[in-house]
Formats: structure tokens, sequence, C-alpha cells
């Protein structure tokens, strides 16, 4: 495994971290899911992510039980807060909802500090200042080391940097973008702006929700037991209007498989280390419903793709990439 510092934060990061989206909310069981997070912390991943509105709270109790046995310096807890939690209408970040969500998260995780918290989405209701106040009170009362955010624009990272650095508030270290092979957004501006602040970036859906391993078929039904035969998980794989199983774009990433059989990797191990060789992304977020694939999936952590390959990946897949 390799270690990397997340933006200029206090934060040293695994270049995989785990995230409990999927293993936790998309239904495989808890003994299974803890099982994986178990697998994980064997194989040198430091970092697990989560989110206050995944399972509603039941990701952040699961993950907070499985580690409970490991010592707590020997793994970093980021979680999340905007969306509302289960069928409670209240949400985003102004100050009162950071205190209540940041307190329910501590409880359910079962910890006195939070190694990363993050903005789940950029809030246009709450005034910027007001959210930055609250995230900055939250860091000097020790209830969380670090903060950051997901998916926010270039635009929103500048003015959220300007008002830190004018007040004097604790800046943001993390920014968590979508980024994989089929999915570049943040090369255009994002990965520019966090460069300029600081901030690292730990990218998540690497695997482009799960199309980079190569498991769907042009013009075949999905997999049992895949992430696309759920009917409570494939609707994620429709993004910007571009469906991930259309058989144009199987048709594309089917291309790549002779490309990873010549590296001697599979194709979960070359999507990886593609976002890895990014010197923005700090780490990249895996999932998993098996412990093995936790240990496939860190077999990728210190590869290094040579530049023919990589041309060779954007002929392959170059008309299907969601650019911007």
């Amino acid at each position: 495994m390799l270690y990397r510092r997340l933006g200029r934060g206090p934060l040293e990061v695994s270049g995989l971290s785990f995230g409990t989206w999927l293993t936790v909310a998309g239904g495989i069981g808890r003994e299974q899911a803890i099982r994986c997070i178990h697998a994980a912390v064997d194989c040198g991943i430091t970092l697990f992510d989560t989110a206050n509105q995944y399972g509603a709270g039941e990701a952040e109790r699961v993950l907070g039980e499985a580690l409970r046995s490991y010592p707590r310096d020997k793994y970093l807890l980021a979680t999340k807060l905007y969306f509302p939690v289960g069928d409670e209408p209240d949400h985003g970040l102004s100050a009162a909802q950071i205190e209540k969500q940041l307190n329910r998260s501590l409880e359910r995780l079962g910890v006195e500090t939070i190694d990363l918290y993050q903005c789940h989405r950029f809030d246009k209701e709450a005034p910027l200042e007001e959210t930055l106040a609250a995230l900055d009170r939250a860091v000097k009362a020790g209830k969380v080391r670090a903060i950051g955010f997901s998916e926010w624009t270039a635009e929103q990272i500048d003015a959220a940097a300007a008002i830190a650095g004018t007040n004097g508030l604790i800046p943001f270290s993390a920014s968590q973008p979508q980024y994989s092979m089929l999915w570049r957004k943040p090369e255009a501006k994002v990965f520019a702006a966090c460069a300029r602040h600081g901030i690292g970036n730990l990218a998540f859906s690497p695997l482009a929700h799960g199309v980079l391993t190569g498991k769907y078929a042009p013009g075949q039904p999905p997999p049992p037991g895949s992430r696309a035969a759920s009917e409570e998980m494939n609707r994620f794989m429709e993004t910007a209007g571009r469906h991930y199983r259309s058989d144009y774009l199987l048709q594309a990433v089917a291309q790549l498989k002779p490309i990873a059989a010549d590296l001697g990797l599979t194709m979960v191990e070359m999507a990886l280390a593609w976002v890895l060789r990014r010197p923005e992304v700090a780490s990249a977020i895996i999932g998993a419903s098996r412990p093995e694939q936790v240990e496939a999936n860190v077999r990728a952590a210190g590869v290094k793709l040579p530049e023919e390959a990589l041309r060779r990946i954007d002929e392959a897949i170059g008309n299907v990439v969601v650019w911007e």
C-alpha cells in the first residue's frame, strides 16, 4: 500500500480507501460488510469513507462497530453531511445543521473525533461564511481534524478558500470528486482549483460503477449479483444522460481488455492505477461486497502505467469519455 498526504491538511491517507456506500447501503448484509472492512484494514487501507445519509445512518453504525476492535490510530474516519437522513426533511450546511449532524455522526461512529468531515454537496441556501465558520468551530472543539467537500465546482472552491483566508478559518484540505477513465470532469477545472489551494482529492467511483471491471458485456444481461442487476443500485449507472450499460459504451470498454492483458494486469488494477497516476489524487475510494475483492483491488497500489498504455487507453475509449 502507498500512503500520501491529503492536501496541506494533517492527514496522511492510504492510496486506496474504503467506501461504505455500496458495501453497507447496497444491502450485502451487516456481517459480510464487517468482513470486508476488516479485510481492508488487513490490506493496509487506513481511510474509511461514509456519510450520515448512507442507509439512514446505518453505514456509520456498521463502520464504527467494525473498527472498534482496532486501535484508534490505525484508521481514519471520514463522513459527510448535506442530504436528508432517512425521513427527516432537514438538510444542508447551516451552522445548526452542521452541529446537529456532526454530533449524531460521532455518536453512531462511537468516536470522539472524526478525522475528515465533508460537505456532501454545495449548499446554495446557506451562506458560505456560516458553513465555514461552523466547520472551523468543529475543528477547534476537537470534534473534527480536517474538513472537505464533495462535487464542488472550481468557482465554489475558490470562494471558500478566499473566505477562509480572509477570516483566518480552517481551510479545506480534501475534495471528493467522481473520477475515472470514463468520467474526467475534474481535469477541466477542479484539479487545478484544488492545487491552487492545497487541497487533495479522494476519487470516488474510480471503476465507473463497476463498468471498468469488464464484467458487463455488450448485448448481454448483467451478471447475477452485480450492481447493474440490482434494482436498488443500477439507477446510479445512468450519469449525465449516458447509460453506463449502453452497448456503445461497453464495446469501447471491451477494447481495454487486451491493453490490461499486455500489461499483466486485471481490468480493475489498470483502472485504479490510471486514477492514481494523477498527482492531484491522494486516494481512490473502492467498495466491495466480498473480502477477496478488497485484496484484488489493493494490488493496484503502486502500479505505474507506461505512456504507451495511457495512449492506447485514450484511443480505445476516447469517444465515450465524459469530459465536462
